[in-house]
């Protein structure tokens, strides 16, 4: 009975820890470390908005020979804070039609957003809500911003809303149906309310403090980020923190544009710059988690994102299985439990089976042996395809061996 346990509680360790020793520079693999298409940084809610103004004319005149049908659609608004205090800056305005949200504006250091439907010219940054953190799709075309399944010809915003995308806020939303081309543009206000359990920001309250040169050149460098000049951005950003060394958001930029472009040591220096300059900045902490993930630097990824974790547990839920991965590797079971857990409730679909088979080596290690069972028949039911099934079948099978085994008086 006692070899047999040992057994198993090794190898259900082995596929967790040996296979975690192949993290580099690349995302690693899920279930061994924090992947499944979520662990890729990128700038969410506290990244950098395009620069927009409101559109000083609109076609009103019926001798211009612009029908509703083919007039472009301008939209424009602003984002309040129910309690009457200021909007965080470059907040994410994002379109929903048949419950797929996409980013189509940021606001400006007013709140104040505006936007032409349907443009696919231009550039626009993802928010973290959209795609998960993923700095990949910098400079990326926002294609079919004005399509979707199931609009009626000659209605194009039927069935759709805007929102804001805010770390720490819920938005109230916008509904478009039935708005015009020719109608007017201004659509009034949305509302974001406070979260009571996220203490942390996407947006630094630094940003109030710094001086108007380095504002200026915070500006230049978004303006130059969304449209694809990495950079020039980046030699913006790094005048606004020379002016200002605690411009926490222009480090976090800045710290994105050099994780883009490979250079991994000056990126995570301006990450913790970051962290001087505002320690409530979650973005900041999960960057940092996420990269230790990528080299499994256990300490340090557990580090980063319980604290990331801690500041906001909700707008994040993409951090729970890496979380979950260094607890385990580092056996920190109870933490690796919840962690994983947290994880499976963020994803009732079950897009990453990994967290079914991390939970169950999880369950293994405490002696839980029928729910570690369960959690590895899910895995096989939705990984059928997996390339480590045997190794799982086995475990199955020892599992079986330990349970059927009579009790040692």
């Amino acid at each position: 009975m006692k070899q047999a346990l040992r057994a198993l509680l090794l190898a259900a360790f082995a596929i967790v820890s040996l296979t975690a020793q192949r993290g580099g520079t690349g995302t690693p693999n899920a279930g061994t470390s924090p992947s499944g298409g979520t662990t890729s940084p990128s700038p969410g809610a506290g990244s950098v908005p395009t620069q927009s103004s409101t559109p000083s004319t609109t076609p009103t005149s019926p001798n211009t020979g612009i029908t509703p049908e083919s007039a472009p659609i301008f939209l424009s608004g602003k984002v309040v804070v129910d309690d009457g205090s200021p909007a965080p800056q470059n907040i994410a305005i994002q379109r929903i039609c048949v419950n797929n949200p996409k980013t189509v504006a940021w606001t400006d250091g007013k709140g104040r957003f505006s936007f032409q439907w349907g443009n696919t010219n231009s550039t626009i940054i993802p928010d973290a809500s959209e795609s998960g953190p993923s700095m990949g799709r910098i400079g990326a075309n926002q294609q079919g911003l004005g399509s979707r399944t199931g609009a009626r010809i000659g209605d194009p915003l039927e069935g759709c809303e805007l929102r804001a995308s805010a770390v720490g806020f819920r938005s109230d939303s916008i509904s478009l149906s039935g708005h015009r081309a020719l109608d007017n543009p201004d659509l009034g206000m949305i509302v974001l309310h406070r979260l009571a359990n996220v203490e942390g920001t996407s947006v630094s309250a630094t940003a109030l403090n710094a001086p108007k040169d380095a504002m200026k050149a915070y500006e230049k460098g978004t303006q130059s980020l969304h449209r694809g000049k990495l950079d020039d951005a980046a030699k913006e950003f790094g005048k606004a923190v020379a002016i200002y060394p605690k411009y926490a958001n222009a480090w976090l930029d800045l710290g994105r544009i050099q994780l883009q472009q490979q250079m991994t040591d000056p990126a995570r220096e301006s990450f913790k710059k970051a962290i001087e300059g505002d320690a409530m900045l979650v973005d900041a902490w999960m960057e940092l988690g996420l990269m230790a993930a990528r080299s499994s630097n256990w300490p340090d990824t557990a580090q980063y994102l319980d604290r990331a974790l801690k500041l906001d547990p909700v707008d994040f839920p993409q951090l729970w299985f890496p979380d979950a991965v260094a607890g385990y590797n580092l056996k920190n079971f109870e933490v690796a439990e919840r962690s994983a857990r947290e994880a499976l409730k963020a994803d009732p679909e079950h897009r990453n089976p990994k967290i079914d088979q991390l939970l169950a080596n999880v369950l293994l290690q405490k002696g839980a042996y029928a729910e570690a069972s369960e959690e590895l028949h899910v895995y096989m039911t939705l990984a059928p395809n997996a390339p480590d099934l045997d190794q799982v079948k086995a475990q199955l099978a020892q599992i079986d061996l330990v349970v059927k085994q009579p009790k040692q008086p």
